[in-house]
């Protein structure tokens, strides 16, 4: 344990120091001094006293106001539960429900619709994510859905803008969105185009994930339940019975 422990406080966790020394119970005052640029939903209590816990989004922090310093990692107790672990679920829980919420609000006409089945999803993707590529596969296989696709490239993925602008730069874009997720034009030049109406689109869409929170691809709303990352059994799940499926 003292092993794991020992990696956790030397790969996962970054201490973001401050050089002010900060008193007492006030505690978001401290915060907002220390780290004026941080963003966050709540600060209560953590197990650890003069500990606080820093929750924004679907990340969790803790805080010592009193040394005014930020820590990103694992918190155990001495029977080796992962107390952060635990705490996480109850944060992407809230999360993820806050995130059906805002779905309610999305501009759908102005995202790529595929199919035209009973099941609603909305989906968040980056054209090289392989995860996103697995999902799409598998959503190409059934005829029940109605999908909505918004596009969020990562930075780890240089050519991922080039090839949403090329998507969305052709006529019959659900078309073209197949194509690129099957890799039909990963090894070959391919034209885009240069028009303000493309140029909103993407702005457009950019915007849209980053107002729902969204860091990660692929991501789903599924009949209004979410689901992220490419967890296929999940999705399976939540679609129900295979009859529909192409054969």
């Amino acid at each position: 344990m003292k092993k794991i422990l020992l990696n956790v406080m030397m790969c996962a966790i970054i201490i973001f120091c401050a050089g002010t020394s900060i008193a007492g119970s006030d505690v978001e005052k401290s915060l907002k001094a220390n780290f004026p640029d941080l963003i966050y939903d709540s600060v209560t209590q953590s197990p650890v006293k003069g500990i606080y816990e820093i929750v924004w989004g679907n990340r969790l922090y803790y805080f010592a106001p009193k040394e005014g310093i930020l820590i990103v990692g694992e918190m155990f107790d001495k029977t080796k539960r992962d107390l952060t672990a635990d705490r996480m679920q109850v944060v992407m829980a809230k999360f993820n429900k806050n995130i059906a919420m805002k779905a309610k609000d999305l501009p759908l006409d102005k995202a790529v619709k595929t199919g035209q089945g009973k099941h609603v999803v909305i989906e968040f993707t980056d054209p090289d994510c392989p995860f996103c590529r697995q999902a799409a596969k598998f959503f190409e296989s059934r005829t029940d859905i109605t999908k909505y696709t918004f596009f969020t490239p990562l930075p780890m993925h240089p050519d991922s803008p080039n090839k949403v602008r090329y998507i969305l730069c052709q006529n019959d874009r659900a078309k073209a969105f197949d194509e690129v997720m099957k890799g039909k034009i990963d090894n070959q030049k391919y034209q885009t185009c240069a028009t303000a109406e493309v140029d909103d689109l993407i702005k457009l869409h950019q915007s849209e994930g980053a107002k729902m929170g969204i860091t990660s691809t692929p991501y789903f709303i599924i009949d209004g339940n979410v689901v992220s990352g490419a967890d296929i059994p999940k999705i399976e799940n939540l679609l129900g019975d295979k009859v529909s499926e192409k054969k």
